[in-house]
């Protein structure tokens, strides 16, 4: 795997690399652990080049027999010693076949002993190799370390139960080992040793398989206990944080560019939900919602945040090495969270604006009540096609997005027109100029939304050009 997927990552380009980086990262993972395996001591050779220490770790083994339920126990506290020694569960297996074979887990005239020291020892590797993904949590997200903490209960729930029920278990196991065929059987020269290491294989893979049928029901108990666990940090005010997106930026490719989708299109979401705040304040003059509105302002603080976020977020993602087509797609996302960041702020403005119409005590007449709901309506319907604008755009949406706005931007023309008449009339003026201000913000976050289908509409032109030139 290393020799055919090293030659794509120099030469190749495109598609050609991104299958050779995945191959020699999978040759590099399994030659990586054919050498620690290698370096892990072999206790054959060992009992023949240095009897003397081979001698002092059978005396300790052996003393940890013939006491019974507090064997089993002694010697799962050894399996999880041995595993963190050797940081590999293979080799950890390999070494206690290695023991039970050579007679330090009990007298192999009595093979069943011998088997159930050595399915101990295996119980206690399955717990000792959760350390590993433990170690690569370490200062990783929340995330990382709540799979880790995951993969860390799932493990010792499993031994608990197991604990409860393994005799039983050991003895369905070993019956399993000697029904099955004699040539699966290794070290065919002495059947009794074989049938130990059989069986202990056989044993590993049984627990193994029945802890996840056990415990797999029962997985949402388990994330909300890890979740509990291993808490999110609540951030702090004026602190930078990446929370809407990873905070550890793994050279992926195209996964780090749809990471950033995901969280634009949250943005997106966000806008949406802070104009449909805007138009409920709007259509209820009468009522003091104060709190509508500093909720309303906490969302605009939010969108502030969710732009340093992305922003910095696509920055990253653009020092690394990427093909031109992720290039166009990170440049109109930067240009896409800039433009909801500046609509949300003239989503506030208009709610500042009905909030000082309130508190001034001026009324809009139902006439105008009316005329500024079309506009709105009109308004909403861009940001539902931003939504989708980042999987692709339609000639039809683009059209659809521009006559949206050509609307608008007459709706608003004719609106202050009306407004002008009155004002002449002898009509209120602030009110007249409040409902003027309004239909001109109405139309700026329109605008911010066609910006945003244009954006994506390029991001799309430079994805064909990129596949063309390829």
């Amino acid at each position: 795997m290393i020799g055919i997927g090293l030659p794509f990552v120099f030469i190749g380009k495109d598609k050609a690399k991104s299958w050779g980086e995945p191959l020699l990262g999978f040759g590099l993972v399994f030659f990586g652990l054919g050498l620690l395996k290698d370096s892990v001591p072999d206790l054959k050779d060992l009992i023949k080049t240095d009897p003397g220490t081979a001698e002092a770790i059978r005396d300790i083994v052996t003393w940890m027999g013939g006491r019974g339920f507090a064997s089993t126990l002694l010697y799962l506290v050894g399996g999880i010693i041995l595993t963190l020694l050797v940081q590999s569960s293979s080799a950890a297996m390999a070494i206690t076949i290695t023991c039970a074979l050579n007679g330090w887990l009990g007298d192999v005239s009595d093979p069943l002993l011998v088997f159930r020291n050595s399915a101990a020892i295996v119980l206690g590797e399955n717990i000792g190799t959760t350390v590993t993904a433990w170690l690569a949590s370490l200062g990783a997200n929340v995330h990382a370390k709540r799979a880790a903490r995951a993969h860390f209960t799932f493990n010792v729930i499993g031994v608990i139960w197991m604990l409860i029920v393994f005799v039983p278990f050991t003895a369905i196991a070993w019956n399993v080992a000697e029904a099955l065929p004699e040539g699966m059987r290794s070290a065919k020269s002495d059947f009794q040793k074989s049938e130990i290491a059989f069986a202990t294989a056989i044993f590993h893979s049984a627990f193994n398989l029945a802890n996840i049928c056990l415990l797999v029901a029962f997985v949402p108990q388990i994330a909300r206990l890890v979740e509990w666990w291993v808490r999110e940090k609540t951030p702090t005010a004026g602190e930078n944080r990446l929370q809407y997106i990873s905070q550890g930026l793994v050279d992926l490719g195209e996964l780090n560019v749809a990471e950033a989708e995901t969280a634009t299109r949250r943005m997106n979401d966000l806008t949406s939900r802070m104009f449909d705040g805007f138009v409920h304040v709007l259509n209820q003059p009468g009522v003091d919602l104060s709190t509508e509105v500093a909720a309303l302002k906490e969302m605009e603080d939010e969108c502030d945040e969710m732009l340093h976020d992305i922003t910095s977020y696509l920055i990253q993602c653009s020092s690394h090495e990427i093909g031109p087509g992720n290039a166009g797609r990170i440049t109109s996302m930067l240009r896409v969270v800039s433009e909801h960041e500046e609509a949300t702020d003239r989503i506030y403005r208009l709610v500042k604006i009905v909030q000082r119409k309130y508190e001034k005590g001026r009324d809009f007449t139902e006439d105008q009540h009316r005329e500024l709901n079309a506009i709105c309506t009109q308004v909403r319907a861009i940001p539902d096609m931003c939504s989708n604008s980042l999987s692709g755009i339609t000639g039809e949406m683009f059209d659809n997005a521009n006559q949206l706005e050509d609307r608008i931007d007459r709706l608003r023309k004719q609106h202050n027109k009306g407004a002008v008449r009155r004002m002449q009339s002898g009509a209120d003026v602030p009110t007249e100029m409040l409902y003027t201000e309004i239909n001109n913000h109405l139309e700026a976050v329109g605008n911010h939304a066609l910006n945003i289908i244009q954006a994506a509409e390029r991001s799309e032109e430079t994805g064909m050009g990129a596949r063309a030139d390829a």
